[in-house]
């Protein structure tokens, strides 16, 4: 769904679903303005064109005994489909990896680590980044603290 497709009652109640998407039809549509069967037509036709694209929770990464946050900056020895495919596939498969993005500028892709220490990023980057194949360079900065999260807070 284009933007420009995306009024302003589907505005509020994206922002509602942002805020609580435990909330229920009954107190979204109270919310936004709308009978409970218009409003969960709209979200399910916002469901339906992909702007919706699921529900989660949100969870204190600390809590669950990921405290350390790393940002690292690959380069590829190439930057050919084939091989961007090849590390694209390796890095699926890795739960360290929290976020992965293909990038311009000078790296090929920016990766958000989550581990428990840093002993663990320690592992995991000489046991197990390093051996993905056409890696030609890494650079990594360690997190101190987050100060913004815009998870669920998108310019509406």
């Amino acid at each position: 769904m284009e933007s420009s497709n995306i009024d302003k009652i589907d505005r509020l109640i994206l922002k509602q679903l942002l805020a609580n998407s435990r909330i229920t039809n009954q107190e979204l549509s109270e919310r936004v303005g709308l009978s409970p069967s218009p409003c969960f037509r709209r979200v399910k036709v916002l469901e339906d064109k992909g702007v919706i694209t699921g529900y989660s929770a949100t969870l204190n990464e600390k809590a669950i005994g990921l405290s350390v946050a790393v940002f690292m900056q690959i380069k590829l020895e190439r930057q050919v489909d084939s091989e961007l495919n090849r590390f694209e596939e390796a890095i699926a498969m890795l739960p360290e990896v929290a976020d992965c993005w293909l990038m311009t500028g000078d790296n090929d892709y920016l990766l958000r680590i989550l581990v428990p220490d840093l002993t663990e990023y320690e592992n995991f980057l000489t046991g197990t980044l390093t051996k993905i194949p056409g890696i030609a360079s890494i650079q990594s900065s360690v997190s101190l603290r987050r100060i913004k999260s815009s998870d669920s807070k998108y310019n509406l």
